[in-house]
């Protein structure tokens, strides 16, 4: 059984000794003397009855008791230095942990996040990135944004915006492209969505089947979109992700035609109940996309 008043600085002491296997340069890092981390943890081995470490010439190895131990004190010495955290400055900052498939996230949201943070300060927004494959339970996020048509097993889902697909190039590409039957032409840049292009080419009233043009595949709008302004070939993507590069001249859009696959959700998980933050995050996304 633990005991309800272990002194924490015997359970530092052994915490810093266990990571540096060294009773010397955890006295270092605690700014003590050696003697006081080994008296602290010889206190501390009394204490709970059991020996921490086998103590060896050079250096120091952990016992079973000891392995058994750190991991525990690692996990509470870093929640406590999170929680003092987001303390710090008299008040408390809630963390809001979101992924967002790298499309939106680079091409919508990253250039909007300074609005969020001036508005919500004590918010610590962590933001991950994916090519739209992603398990919220299991990498414990509060929201996912995801592009798609709304509908996932235990998931609830709040449209933000739809982007339609179009044609985009290099301005060197985009010369030779006066009608779309010049794209038989060109190397096609794709996602794993293997019916976009023929969509594409079926709103324009071309068939591709007498001669299908060569194509490369990617798994991520945001690398396809690096290749066609590398001039690797020609991509079909949303044009409002792309606004900055298409207002700066670097890719053009030849064609007018658009079609439509689906839209960016933002979406949790049912059983996940809306936090604070998450309802402040919810609100300002919807502001900005739907205005």
């Amino acid at each position: 059984m633990i005991r309800p008043q272990l002194p924490l600085n015997a359970l530092r002491a052994f915490e810093a000794s266990a990571r540096h296997l060294s009773f010397t340069r955890a006295a270092v890092e605690l700014c003590v003397t050696q003697a006081a981390v080994s008296h602290q943890v010889k206190s501390l081995e009394a204490q709970l009855n059991v020996t921490l470490f086998k103590r060896l010439p050079r250096g120091l190895m952990l016992t079973s008791e000891g392995e058994t131990l750190l991991p525990v004190l690692r996990e509470s010495f870093d929640r406590i230095a999170e929680t003092l955290e987001r303390l710090e400055g008299g008040h408390y900052r809630e963390v809001l942990t979101v992924g967002a498939v790298g499309t939106f996230a680079v091409g919508w949201l990253l250039p909007r996040l300074a609005d969020f943070q001036v508005k919500h300060p004590f918010i610590d927004l962590r933001l991950s990135t994916n090519n739209n494959r992603v398990d919220v339970a299991a990498e414990g996020l509060d929201y996912a944004i995801r592009f798609g048509a709304g509908a996932w097993h235990g998931i609830e889902a709040l449209r933000l915006i739809e982007a339609p697909l179009s044609v985009l190039c290099v301005p060197e590409i985009a010369r030779q492209l006066r009608s779309p039957a010049d794209l038989l032409q060109q190397t096609l840049l794709r996602s794993y969505r293997t019916d976009e292009w023929p969509d594409w080419f079926a709103a324009s009233g071309l068939s591709t089947h007498a001669a299908p043009p060569q194509s490369i595949m990617f798994d991520s709008s945001l690398a396809m979109m690096e290749a066609a302004l590398q001039g690797a070939g020609v991509a079909l993507a949303p044009p409002l992700m792309f606004a900055r590069q298409l207002a700066a001249g670097a890719i053009e859009q030849p064609f007018a035609i658009h079609i439509t696959t689906g839209s960016y959700w933002l979406t949790r998980l049912q059983s996940r109940a809306e936090t604070a933050a998450m309802g402040v995050f919810k609100q300002w996304l919807l502001q900005i996309t739907q205005g």
